[in-house]
């Protein structure tokens, strides 16, 4: 929601502040690859209880996942493939940061905190799910209160400020009503669609 909503302004900031990496055109999906690489770093410094540092690395492979795009459009490089590798990278990012903050909680005997973080998980898999599965009928689906960037942000807000166990559940819960509204959105969309099909055979 916050990153549609910001959109063009985004890519402007990283052209004014980090002008040096506008000026060759960078392979996107190589950015993309880096950025996981780094976040993934980040799931094992949740799973191994450094969750300051983990929440750093998040950060930090987040900028690069807004980076890859930002650089596709100011070079014209943007592709298919390149949407999809990055939207397949997202989504393994997003399942090992959870995965590893679920062992970090599961390693201290915390099981409500583990249990939580599974549920933050399977939450963001069905957000990320109804949103595959309605644009394969409507284009352009997108909407709800706690998309990718609301997530991530408030992960590393919660590993960077001593309350992840607060964003967690933040998560856990905006996550679920973000499905629900999706669900309701692709009922809305996909009933007008078999409307229209309807109207073109009669």
């Amino acid at each position: 929601m916050i990153k549609a909503t910001l959109g063009r302004r985004v890519d402007a900031a990283l052209e004014r502040f980090f002008p040096f990496l506008f000026r060759r055109p960078l392979n996107p999906n190589l950015l993309s690859v880096l950025g996981v690489l780094i976040s993934l770093s980040g799931a094992v410094s949740f799973a191994q209880g450094a969750l300051p540092l983990g929440g750093f690395l998040l950060l930090a492979g987040g900028f690069f996942d807004v980076l890859d795009g930002a650089v596709a459009r100011h070079h014209g490089t943007s592709s298919s493939f390149g949407a999809f590798l990055d939207s397949t990278l997202d989504r393994i990012v997003d399942m090992a940061i959870l995965l590893g903050i679920l062992m970090h909680y599961a390693r201290a005997g915390d099981l409500p905190l583990a249990l939580l973080a599974g549920l933050a998980s399977i939450a963001t898999v069905l957000v990320s799910y109804t949103k595959a599965r309605a644009e394969s009928i409507v284009s352009d689906f997108n909407g709800g209160i706690m998309e990718r960037f609301e997530r991530v942000v408030c992960l590393v807000a919660g590993a960077l400020t001593g309350y992840l166990p607060l964003c967690l559940g933040i998560v856990a819960a905006g996550s679920a009503i973000t499905a629900i509204q999706r669900v309701a959105m692709a009922y809305r969309e996909m009933t007008q669609v078999d409307a229209a099909a309807q109207g073109e055979k009669t």
